[in-house]
């Protein structure tokens, strides 16, 4: 499990990277929720074990503080935006700030590409350079797998099995799961990775990182959003509309549509609740893979 501090930063960093908030915004919402950290503490509670009760007796104790209004109504909407990221990627299995009145939402799930949009972009990509046959391979494990791309970015080469056509995934609280590797993807990855790809990058055989960069250094998160960015427009694609976590969703509501279990999408995608609820059972891997072969429109 991640540490309170290693989530927020997690946050802090969505906001800055998907959402381009400004650096006065990021300061104001860390400053928010460092001090809910702090009271956290000196109540001698974990951000899993938290009430209603808890938030409202804080929310309180500012007022009676002498804060603003204003102010309150802020630190309700950087502590409410923090929880509610928390919960859909995994990190808490329950958001239990769904209930408190007041402040806004902090986040809110990007609308997925069309499935006729999403395949575009992915075919639009030429296989002229090693850059452009990392980028297709990049845009189709993210579409693929549904990774966060904060995973995508530490896959290794030793993690792609192209035998069993699994990749093995690191994810929130270095957790692993294992995730299939659909025919195009498979595809793409052989083509990045055979001569003219991966090996045309600086110091390629140094390193052990699936994707590289220009200097032959990991691909990092921010450079997967400039990718992002750079290939979306001469796909007729408006850049506000696209990001990582774009794919990311547009991967589980396609294969929603395509009829797939929802059970196999969370499973697919690391979500907590598999194994913490009672509603989810988790799914083997042997019953995962044939599902997905099924259902993803890029699996065939």
């Amino acid at each position: 499990m991640a540490t309170s501090e290693e989530l927020l930063t997690d946050y802090l960093q969505w906001l800055s990277i998907e959402k381009g908030r400004s650096s006065a915004t990021i300061e104001a919402y860390k400053r928010d929720i460092e001090s809910f950290l702090q009271w956290m503490k000196s109540q001698k509670l974990s951000v899993k074990k938290l009430s209603e009760a808890d938030f409202e007796k804080y929310f309180n104790q500012l007022r009676k503080d002498g804060h603003a209004d204003s102010s309150v109504a802020r630190a309700m909407s950087s502590v409410r935006g923090w929880f509610g990221f928390m919960a859909e990627e995994g990190s808490i299995s329950v958001d239990p700030t769904t209930r408190i009145v007041g402040g806004k939402r902090g986040r809110t799930l990007p609308k997925p590409l069309e499935e006729s949009l999403m395949i575009r972009l992915l075919d639009s990509i030429p296989s002229e350079t090693p850059s452009d046959l990392r980028d297709h391979a990049l845009f189709e494990l993210l579409y693929g797998t549904g990774a966060r791309v904060s995973e995508v970015v530490g896959i290794s080469l030793q993690d792609v099995d192209f035998d069993e056509e699994l990749i093995l995934v690191t994810g929130k609280g270095s957790k692993q799961r294992l995730v299939p590797m659909g025919k195009t993807l498979k595809g793409a990855l052989r083509t990045y990775l055979t001569k003219g790809g991966r090996s045309e990058f600086p110091n390629a055989k140094q390193s052990t990182r699936l994707f590289l960069n220009a200097r032959g250094g990991p691909l990092t998160r921010q450079g997967i959003d400039l990718i992002i960015h750079k290939r979306a427009l001469p796909a007729g694609i408006e850049q506000s509309t696209i990001s990582a976590h774009v794919f990311r969703h547009s991967c589980a509501t396609h294969m929603l549509s395509h009829g797939a279990d929802i059970r196999v999408v969370q499973e697919l995608l690391g979500h907590s609740s598999i194994s913490t609820t009672q509603i989810y059972t988790a799914v083997s891997i042997t019953s995962l893979q044939k599902e997905y072969k099924s259902a993803h429109p890029r699996a065939h």
